[in-house]
Parts: C-alpha cells; sequence; structure tokens
C-alpha cells in the first residue's frame, strides 16, 4: 500500500489525467468536468466536499493525496497594498509567496522552486541554493491559495507573475503543466497575457517556450548589458553569455509576435551608469523589448545600494533619447522583504 508521501497529489493531475483516471474506475465521463469545476472555479479544500457519490469520494482519497499548503507565516506592509505568505509543503519544505494589491487587480507573485541555484548576487533566495523542484500542483496551490481568500472578499487574481523563489526554466516541465493548468479555460481560465513567465536567461528555456503557443509574457532578468558586469551580478551568464541570450530573445519575439520584458534593478555604482544604459540600448537594437526597471531591494548578504534619483535620471534619459520603452516600476513590500530578490522561506 502507498504512503502519503508516494501517492500522486490530486492538484498534480491535469485534467485529461483525472479523466483517464476516473475512467479506469469506470466512472461516467461528465464526473471529470464536474470535479474539475469544484477544484478550479469553486476552490473546495477536501475530499469530503468533492461533488461526487461516496465510494467515488472514498477511492480518490484512499489512492490520492492532497495538499493545501499552510500558512506559517503571515507578514503584512503597513499600507496593506502587500502582503507576504509563508507557505508550508506537504513535506515540510516552505516558499514564499506575495499578493499585491492594486487600484485595479490583484496580483500574486508565485514560486517554482524551494530554493534557487542561479546564485544572483543580489537575491535571497540565491543565497539559499537549490532545494528542490516544486510539482505542478504546489506551483498551481499557490494560485488557489490567494484565489479562495479574494473570492471570500468578492474580489480575483487578475494577474500572475512567476517572479517568486526559483527558476522556472529550471523546473520547466512542471512550471509548463501548471501553467496549462492555470490557462485551462474550464478551470480558473487566466487569460495568457496576465500570466508573466521571468528567467535569469536559461537560454534552452526560452527557446522551448517560444514553441509552446501559450501566449504568455516572458521576463528576462537582464541587470546588466555587458559580459563582464553581468557574470559578476549573475552567475549563469558564464553559461549563457548575452550574445546568445539576445539571440533567443530576438528569436522569442519573432515565434511569438510578443514583446519580451527586460527587468533591470538599478544599483548605485554598480549598473545605473550612462555608459550601461548606452549599452543596453545597443543590445535591444533589433528586439522588440520593454525596459521594467526598479530600484534594487536590500537583501542582507548584499550590501549596496539603490541608485540615486540623479542617477535614474540619467540612466533613463539615454534610453528616451533613443526611444526606447521603459517604466519605474513601483517598489513594493521591502519593508517585509517581500520585494523582487528578497524572498527566502523563512519566518520572523
Amino acid at each position: 500500500m502507498l504512503t502519503d508521501t508516494q501517492k500522486p497529489d490530486l492538484y498534480d493531475l491535469s485534467r485529461e489525467a483525472l479523466g483517464a483516471l476516473l475512467a479506469s474506475w469506470g466512472a461516467p465521463r461528465t464526473l471529470t468536468l464536474e470535479l474539475w469545476h469544484a477544484l478550479y472555479r469553486q476552490w473546495v479544500t477536501g475530499f469530503e466536499a468533492l461533488p461526487l457519490p461516496e465510494a467515488l469520494r472514498v477511492r480518490l482519497a484512499a489512492e490520492l493525496r492532497w495538499h493545501i499548503p499552510h500558512v506559517s507565516d503571515r507578514l503584512e506592509a503597513p499600507d496593506s497594498a502587500t502582503r507576504k505568505d509563508l507557505l508550508e509543503l506537504a513535506d515540510g519544505q516552505r516558499v514564499e509567496v506575495v499578493l499585491l494589491r492594486y487600484r485595479q487587480r490583484r496580483s500574486a507573485c508565485i514560486s517554482t522552486q524551494v530554493g534557487c541555484a542561479c546564485g544572483c548576487v543580489f537575491c535571497a533566495t540565491g543565497g539559499m541554493g537549490f532545494v528542490r523542484q516544486l510539482t505542478p500542483g504546489e506551483i498551481v496551490a499557490q494560485v488557489l491559495h490567494f484565489q479562495r481568500e479574494l473570492a471570500a472578499q468578492g474580489e480575483s487574481l487578475s494577474n500572475l507573475v512567476l517572479m517568486g523563489m526559483g527558476e522556472p526554466f529550471l523546473n520547466y516541465e512542471n512550471t509548463v503543466a501548471a501553467l496549462r493548468q492555470l490557462l485551462d479555460p474550464q478551470g480558473l481560465g487566466f487569460p495568457p497575457r496576465r500570466i508573466t513567465v521571468s528567467t535569469a536567461g536559461i537560454v534552452p528555456g526560452i527557446r522551448r517556450f517560444a514553441e509552446e503557443g501559450l501566449g504568455i509574457n516572458l521576463a528576462i532578468s537582464l541587470h546588466a548589458a555587458t559580459d563582464e558586469l553581468r557574470e559578476r551580478l549573475m552567475p549563469i551568464n558564464q553559461r549563457y553569455p548575452l550574445g546568445t541570450l539576445f539571440e533567443a530573445a530576438r528569436a522569442y519575439a519573432a515565434r511569438t509576435g510578443r514583446r519580451v520584458m527586460l527587468e533591470w534593478a538599478l544599483i548605485a555604482g554598480v549598473n545605473d551608469s550612462p555608459a550601461q544604459a548606452e549599452a543596453l540600448v545597443a543590445q535591444v537594437a533589433e528586439l522588440p523589448a520593454h525596459i521594467n526597471l526598479i530600484l534594487l531591494n536590500p537583501t542582507p548578504a548584499y550590501p549596496e545600494h539603490p541608485a540615486t534619483p540623479e542617477a535614474v535620471a540619467d540612466f533613463t534619459a539615454v534610453l528616451d533619447a533613443a526611444k526606447i520603452p521603459h517604466t519605474m516600476r513601483q517598489r513594493r513590500g521591502s519593508a517585509i522583504a517581500a520585494g523582487c530578490g528578497q524572498l527566502r522561506a523563512q519566518g520572523r
């Protein structure tokens, strides 16, 4: 007999896999959709609440596990616009997820790995090292965690960003499986243009993602426009240098017809110079791109500081002169270590 840890998790099953399982038990095909709606439209949280015959509920409970992540800690910003939850998974590992409230939308920042192997020097998650991959169900469960809560308040998630802990393209299969579940029109039915996947620059993942046909936004965590500086900040650049990375980005844009978002944390005296801005302009000359700027968020292991207003003005002036689209993103959640680069799966 399988132990709980050996059993498949209900959230890990695609609609097709769930249907095949029920069919193998002789259940009517119509029950698959009823079960899927209960999971992803009604957000039920226990086998006893499933709209199925009792014998089928009992068999599901016997042969599958169904883990709802437990909130082991919660921090909320003073303005209540940002909240960070520490979710405990079935094996005791934990991930941090963030809810961001804007005037017109509710956005969730979710994780794809416990820890991260990329080792970006300004990122607290990278300081953890890599622990393990998240399953598709563990990724989806983070979204459902916020969706249930917002639904009780008469609201719903409007945007998803896979910018939390981990590198999505180093957990490629599970990340894409989770995205397909999130996009499923019979379930959560998230519009693809309201989902963004962020990568540190895993070139094979970018090329493969271009062929998925999902219509999801791609963001590249860039932060430097010369190989020498980017290797200092992001060791992954040694494996996938800027020439290779931008070649993949151009191929992605050509294949999908979508503009690529380039993320840039402005660090005082490091990457905020007009020279770096000019190098960035040269790199994006043939790439449909939007530059997403943000001030560096502090982390304990990285002593540098965010760029000054004067440096930001000089940097953006170069982009303006070259007519490169860019946005200075609002800094959110840094007071509770919920901003970009600050997630680390630890309690208070």
